[in-house]
């Protein structure tokens, strides 16, 4: 693995405020770029996923100990590829300004919204989609014609300096900089005074984040993840609920920020859900999962320590673990199968954590409404998956909980849906991106009301209370209660 360049702390600071300075300096000169060349700039990022596709692979294989090469290409590289095919297409629409309804006592006068770029964003990228994680909020960024310093993860190195170079062949670095080398810590990026700042990680950087970026009254996009839960109707066919949730937990290892971080199942269906998901997961990887080129590594020791600690938790705390495979560290490394974890408890790190790794919490309940009271109990996920073909139990658990997204029979899929906003609620995150939405999150929506030039907005100037004012006040407000009327009168 590539060692990661570091930038000295004293020369840092500068490097930075000298990228930002310029990148401002370029934006107030074309501080509103066209429809065409914002389509421009993003069909040119469209072209180089494609150009460097195979790099980009290996770049994250590389990064991971092992990344299986189609998993990159579909999560990362299609997901991103899918969102700007959207983009391209509808970003003339977008720009155009949104006529408003003026309110009765300004009838015909125009009033409209129109949509400003604002400024120098910065992009903030977890290791576990590097691409994916990277690209969007960069699409969503050039979508609203901003400039975008991004910094790049640590821990995918090898990926950073790859999509440094893929991105340096398009854009100048006033447009778009990738900032891929080891800094002293986040403040040092997270403290320019950035027009916007797009974040995905945890919740506790999140909170860091957020606390630099009031220091400057900059507005933020958090994308922080949280413990989806995967709900499993009577109704519904557990085999298939089983391996579809296996699906969603063994991708990329389990370190997925929508990945289901665990299922509940009915009581009575325990032990069958069990069977189904070792059977689900030896479906997808055959019989030795640590030699298929499907399975992919966790990221690096420090995460592999991090879930192993997890387990001994619950083990130590009397949960029962079911391994989906013989797991041999000396032999599979850091490829390490999806485990099985029942009887769990609130006191386990398991079940207070996010576990981002190939463990499975199985829980289980006996009414809906005890499944609805558990997850709105808890801090508010980024997504929720509901299995059940019963259109009362999905409204029921649709509005009854909170989640920043959801998909209905199924993993994870809602999120590479382009039309449609991606973001969390509460302990998830804020705000979104992705489409029309995205849009707007990185845009300025200002209003513009244009007085005709004998419009008598006048009338209400002072001196107050003439004949206009009062049939205006009495049309609108109606009679006060001269009840509760016990102020000083003149």
């Amino acid at each position: 693995m590539t060692q990661v360049q570091t930038i000295a702390p004293e020369d840092a600071a500068a490097w930075l405020n000298g990228i930002f300075d310029a990148q401002r300096t370029a934006f107030n000169a074309n501080p509103c770029p066209t429809s065409s060349e914002r389509r421009a700039k993003l069909r040119a990022l469209k072209n180089q996923i494609s150009r460097y596709q195979d790099v980009l692979a290996d770049a994250m294989s590389a990064d991971f100990g092992y990344r299986a090469p189609t998993e990159s290409k579909l999560f990362d590289l299609l997901g991103s590829t899918l969102e700007l095919k959207h983009l391209i297409a509808h970003v003339g629409k977008w720009m155009k300004p949104s006529r408003r309804s003026a309110e009765w006592l300004f009838a015909s006068n125009p009033l409209k919204v129109m949509y400003q770029p604002k400024g120098v964003v910065g992009v903030i990228v977890p290791w576990n989609f590097p691409i994916y994680l990277a690209l969007g909020p960069l699409a969503a960024a050039l979508v609203a014609g901003n400039r975008v310093m991004m910094k790049m993860p640590e821990a995918a190195s090898r990926t950073g300096e790859t999509v440094a170079r893929m991105l340096g062949e398009i854009f100048d670095p006033t447009e778009v900089m990738v900032v891929h080398q080891k800094l002293p810590s986040y403040d040092v990026f997270t403290s320019l005074p950035f027009n916007h700042i797009v974040f995905t990680g945890s919740p506790a950087v999140g909170k860091t984040i957020m606390r630099a970026a009031a220091e400057h009254l900059t507005p933020v996009t958090l994308e922080l993840g949280g413990k989806s839960p995967a709900i499993v109707d009577r109704s519904y066919r557990l085999e298939d609920a089983a391996r579809r949730i296996v699906h969603g937990k063994a991708s990329n290892c389990g370190q997925i920020c929508v990945a289901p971080d665990y299922a509940i199942v009915p009581a009575e269906q325990l032990d069958a859900f069990v069977a189904a998901a070792k059977e689900g997961f030896k479906h997808l990887f055959g019989d030795d999962y640590a030699t298929s080129a499907d399975y992919t590594s966790i990221v690096n020791d420090k995460q592999h320590k991090r879930i192993l600690n997890i387990l001994e938790d619950a083990r130590a705390k009397g949960a029962t673990i079911v391994p989906c495979a013989t797991y041999r560290a000396s032999r599979d490394g850091r490829r390490m199968p999806l485990h099985i974890v029942t009887g769990c408890t609130d006191d386990m790190l398991i079940m207070r954590e996010e576990i981002f790794g190939p463990l499975l919490p199985v829980l289980t309940y006996g009414t809906l409404e005890e499944v609805i009271q558990y997850v709105v109990s808890n801090p508010r996920p980024l997504a929720m998956y509901c299995f059940s073909h019963d259109p009362q139990v999905q409204r029921d658990l649709l509005t009854k909980t909170h989640s920043g997204g959801a998909t209905i029979n199924d993993w994870g899929w809602h999120v590479v849906n382009h039309d449609a906003p991606f973001g969390g609620v509460g302990n998830s995150g804020m705000g979104t991106y992705h489409g029309l939405e995205g849009f707007r999150e990185l845009s300025h929506a200002k209003t513009v009301l244009k007085r005709r030039s004998l419009f008598p907005t006048q009338l209400f100037h002072p001196p107050y209370g003439r004949l206009v004012q009062r049939l205006t006040l009495k049309f609108f407000l109606g009679k006060s209660d001269p009840a509760l009327t016990n102020g000083p009168k003149r």
